[in-house]
């Protein structure tokens, strides 16, 4: 079971928070570092200082650390043209020596739209589809050769399809609840399927749905990587859990229901039940990103657990 670092900024994260936080993850064995694409804090808090750019934010983690995996969950396709983010993440993971991986989704928070001024397409599915076309064409045209794309929402004629990145393929995550056309979307081109904050039984069957839907598409179930995204709330006894939970504004029994809480043995216990259900990583959504103890406990006592 793999384990990687989550982290929401735009509920107020400076780059220099998030730079700490990555070379935590780095330091404490962890496998990955990704952080949500929004510009907008959502629910209680201030957002201080504001939001931070998710790839500009990964181009500076990409030349301060030097293992990690730095990713998205997940870039929104309302906020960047394809064209676009294509050359974004190709040359931030020229910028990390192969290291990058994109999470891509519809984009869904309107009042982050309304408050930077974005456009809030109805038909944001199908832009989506259409967005994955023209990322992954691009970066799998042959240098030389050139790339067309005529689509309902995007044009592209003649496109050189450069720059290329430093992988030969760069991993895509595909995820969601959806029943029918996601797991369809996933099947067509995602490397990795990834279920947020769902429970074992959800997650189960949204699971098979993906299994089912690549077989269904003449691939086979297991060439994609099956994760979740969980909050997590590790304490070495019941009352530093409890610190933990009030520190982000959460109860401890809401948060053992539904994420991965409680002490180390709980936590591992319940990512040994993910683990049976087919999920192959954990995205661990850390909302507090000044606790960077939080991650020496994981790495200690629930990290070296599962190798």
């Amino acid at each position: 079971m793999d384990l990687r670092i989550f982290t929401e900024p735009q509920q107020g994260a400076s780059y220099d928070t998030l730079l700490a936080v990555a070379k935590a993850t780095e330091d404490l064995g962890f496998d990955a570092f990704f952080r949500s694409d929004h510009y907008l804090r959502m629910g209680s808090g201030d957002g201080l200082p504001g939001p931070t750019d998710a790839w500009i934010t990964l181009a500076g983690l990409a030349r301060e650390t030097k293992r990690i995996r730095l990713g998205t969950l997940m870039t929104a396709a309302t906020f960047r043209l394809p064209g676009v983010l294509a050359i974004q993440v190709a040359q931030v993971d020229a910028m990390s020596g192969g290291r990058v991986e994109l999470g891509l989704g519809a984009g869904w928070f309107e009042e982050e739209h309304t408050a930077y001024g974005i456009p809030f397409p109805k038909e944001k599915f199908a832009r989506l589809e259409e967005q994955l076309a023209i990322v992954t064409g691009l970066w799998e045209t042959k240098t030389g050769d050139t790339f067309d794309f005529h689509g309902t929402y995007y044009d592209l004629t003649d496109s050189p399809a450069l720059p290329k990145p430093a992988q030969e393929k760069i991993p895509v995550l595909i995820g969601g609840h959806g029943a029918t056309r996601t797991p369809r979307l996933a099947a067509r081109h995602a490397d990795e399927f990834n279920i947020p904050f769902a429970s074992i039984e959800d997650s189960e069957r949204q699971f098979a749905r993906v299994r089912a839907a690549a077989e269904e598409a003449g691939r086979g179930a297991d060439s994609l990587t099956y994760s979740n995204a969980l909050v997590v709330c590790v304490g070495k006894d019941d009352q530093e859990v409890a610190r933990r939970a009030a520190a982000i504004g959460r109860e401890p029994d809401e948060l053992r229901a539904n994420g991965l809480a409680g002490t180390p043995a709980e936590v591992v216990d319940k990512i040994g039940r993910y683990a049976g259900i087919g999920s192959e990583r954990l995205y661990l959504q850390i909302l507090d990103l000044s606790d960077l103890d939080h991650l020496e406990l994981i790495s200690a006592q629930v990290q070296s657990q599962l190798s």
